[in-house]
C-alpha cells in the first residue's frame, strides 16, 4: 500500500524515538565512566558538555594516561578493592567455557529427542522444560553443600559447571527446535546409502543447524555473564565475576558510581561482540525456530 511522504517521515521519527530511548541509558551510563564525581552528581545532569578523563578506568583496570597496565590493588578510603581486571577475565572464562559445555551436551542430546522415538519423550522434554522454570535460589543452597563435599566451591571448573547446567534446559529446547526444522527425510535418505547415524549428524545435520547453535550460544553466554547467584553462593574470596563484585563499590562513604560505569562499560564489550557476530541468527533463536525456511 502506497504511503505518503508524510507517513514515512512520522514513521521514521518515531522509529529513531524508540532506537533513542533504549540506547540513551546505555550511553548516559558509559558517559559515566569518564566523568569526574562533581560532573557525575551535578544538578542540572550533564549530558554532554562535560570534561572526560580516564581515571576511572584507571583505577579499574590498571590503565595509566600512557597505556601502560599495571597489577597494583586499587584500594578506595572507604573500603573495597577496585582493581578488577583479573574479574573481567574471570566472566570471559567462565561465560565462554560454560557456552561450550552447555551446547556440547544440548547439541547431541537434542538431535536424539528430535530424531529418535522412544518410550518417555515427550515427557522427558516436559521434564526438561519445568526445570527451568525452577527458580535458582531454591537449588542455591544445596548446591552449595554438594560442591563443599567435592572441593568445587571457589573454582572454574565449579562455576562453569552451574553455569553449564543452568543453560542446559534452555539449550535443549531451542536446538531440538532447530533440528525438527531440518527434514527428518534427509536422515532417512543417508542412513539407506549406508551412513551412520553418527556421520549423518556430525557431516549433514550439524552443518544445516549452525545458525541455531550460534544464537543458542549467545543466549547461553548472555545468561552466564549477567548471572548473579549462583556465583555469590559458590565463591568465597578467589573466583569473582562482575555481576558479584560490583557490589564492592558501594563504601563506607557512599557509592563510587564512576568506576562503576567503568567496569559495566568495559563488561558490555565482550557480549556485544559475541552478538554482533551471529547477529542474523538471533531473530530466528529467539522464537525458538517458529520461523520457517
Amino acid at each position: 500500500m502506497h504511503q505518503s511522504a508524510g507517513t514515512r517521515t512520522l514513521r521514521t521519527i518515531a522509529g529513531w524515538l524508540v532506537v533513542g530511548a533504549f540506547f540513551f541509558p546505555i550511553y548516559f551510563w558509559t558517559s559515566v565512566a569518564f566523568r569526574d564525581a562533581k560532573d557525575i552528581f551535578n544538578w542540572p545532569p550533564k549530558f554532554f558538555a562535560f570534561e572526560p578523563t580516564l581515571r576511572n578506568f584507571e583505577q579499574v583496570f590498571g590503565v595509566s594516561l600512557g597505556f601502560g597496565f599495571g597489577t597494583q590493588e586499587t584500594v578506595n578510603p572507604g573500603g573495597g578493592n577496585f582493581y578488577m581486571a583479573p574479574r573481567l577475565w574471570d566472566s570471559i572464562v567462565v561465560a565462554s567455557m560454560s557456552t561450550v559445555l552447555a551446547i556440547i551436551v544440548a547439541t547431541l542430546a537434542s538431535y536424539s529427542l528430535s530424531r529418535m522415538n522412544f518410550r518417555g519423550r515427550h515427557e522427558f522434554v516436559n521434564w526438561v522444560l519445568s526445570t527451568r522454570m525452577m527458580p535458582p535460589v531454591a537449588v542455591a543452597i544445596p548446591m552449595f553443600f554438594i560442591f563443599k563435599q567435592f572441593s568445587l566451591l571457589d573454582t572454574y571448573i565449579g562455576v562453569i559447571l552451574i553455569h553449564g547446567l543452568m543453560n542446559l534446559p534452555l539449550a535443549v529446547l531451542l536446538l531440538k527446535s532447530f533440528f525438527d526444522d531440518i527434514p527428518a527425510e534427509i536422515d532417512e535418505s543417508a542412513l539407506l546409502d549406508g551412513a551412520s547415524r553418527w556421520t549423518i549428524f556430525r557431516r549433514i545435520v550439524l552443518p544445516m543447524a549452525k545458525g541455531g547453535i550460534a544464537a543458542t550460544a549467545v543466549l547461553c553466554f548472555i545468561f552466564s555473564w549477567t548471572e548473579f547467584l549462583f556465583v555469590l553462593t559458590l565463591t568465597q574470596t578467589g573466583l569473582k565475576t562482575v555481576p558479584v563484585v560490583s557490589s564492592t563499590f558501594v563504601t563506607s562513604i557512599g557509592t563510587a558510581w564512576g568506576n562503576m560505569a567503568a567496569l559495566g562499560a568495559a563488561a558490555i564489550v565482550p557480549a556485544f561482540i559475541v552478538i554482533l557476530l551471529v547477529q542474523r541468527h538471533l531473530v530466528r533463536g529467539l522464537t525458538m525456530g517458529s520461523l520457517k525456511q
